[in-house]
């Protein structure tokens, strides 16, 4: 918003009680803003004048730094994951992909377990980091089972779902809970084949959240969460998403498909 205005960060804060560096953090999603007046303040030099859309700014703010058991955890999370994870349970609807794991959103645990394990000797991480990724990664999924739940539309790459991760056991109980998931109304779950076709080769989440606000894109990297609510970023993301949807295998062959794979044990 603030680039679409042709504002700098520096002409940005002006008149701000926050940092050039703080408001750098805000728009990543590392951070909200603590005092209501200076979100207000920098909407309208951003042009947002509209009191409804302002309010729905407000309220997101407010309800994303309400994500109290998020607290004991910041200190174990990678740069922009706290911010990115308040603001999922607050999404109308989201659209994940991930072309070599199953996404975090639809993991059981011990997948989850298995995966920090396989990369806790090269990543150097310490029991208690994944004890709390673990952990985290179980809560979030709290959206999508909730009254009132998070709509989703996934898309796993064939690779995501043959990479064995913890052994036959483990991965039965993914395909299982796989396949549950896939059977509620609000969730559609779509496998991307071996085939020619396009494919991004990098995970990514788009989170919606209704009229008035902007949709966010996130992806992972190695040293963080990056998030964007820049409308050329998240059209880019969703031509990535719509195209691979396309040439993915429609919904009503995920239940078969999964049901091979278990077979395949």
């Amino acid at each position: 918003m603030r680039e679409e205005c042709g504002l700098t960060r520096k002409q940005a804060v002006q008149g701000l009680r926050i940092s050039e560096a703080s408001l750098l953090r805000i728009e990543n999603g590392a951070l909200n803003f603590r005092n209501v007046g200076d979100l207000r303040k920098a909407l309208t030099k951003y042009g947002v004048t509209d009191e409804e859309v302002v309010d729905s700014f407000v309220a997101l703010n407010r309800e994303t730094s309400r994500q109290d058991w998020l607290t004991q955890y910041r200190g174990q999370m990678k740069p922009g994951m706290p911010a990115f994870v308040g603001l999922e349970p607050e999404a109308k609807s989201m659209r994940i992909y991930h072309p070599t794991l199953v996404y975090g959103l639809l993991q059981t645990q011990r997948y989850a377990q298995a995966i920090h394990d396989l990369n806790k000797p090269v990543e150097e991480t310490t029991s208690e980091f994944i004890r709390s990724a673990v952990e985290v990664r179980m809560r979030r999924q709290e959206c999508l089972t909730r009254e009132n739940p998070v709509e989703l539309r996934a898309i796993l790459g064939e690779a995501a779902l043959r990479y064995p991760v913890g052994g036959e056991e483990v991965m039965r109980e993914q395909y299982e809970k796989l396949a549950k998931m896939a059977s509620l109304e609000h969730i559609t779950l779509q496998v991307l084949p071996f085939q020619n076709g396009y494919r991004s080769t990098s995970d990514f989440a788009i989170l919606d959240f209704g009229d008035p606000l902007p949709a966010r894109v996130q992806i992972d990297s190695w040293s963080g969460a990056l998030t964007s609510d820049k409308r050329r970023e998240v059209d880019r993301f969703t031509r990535r998403f719509d195209s691979m949807a396309a040439s993915a295998e429609p919904p009503e062959r995920t239940q078969e498909f999964l049901a091979q794979l278990q077979r395949e044990l």
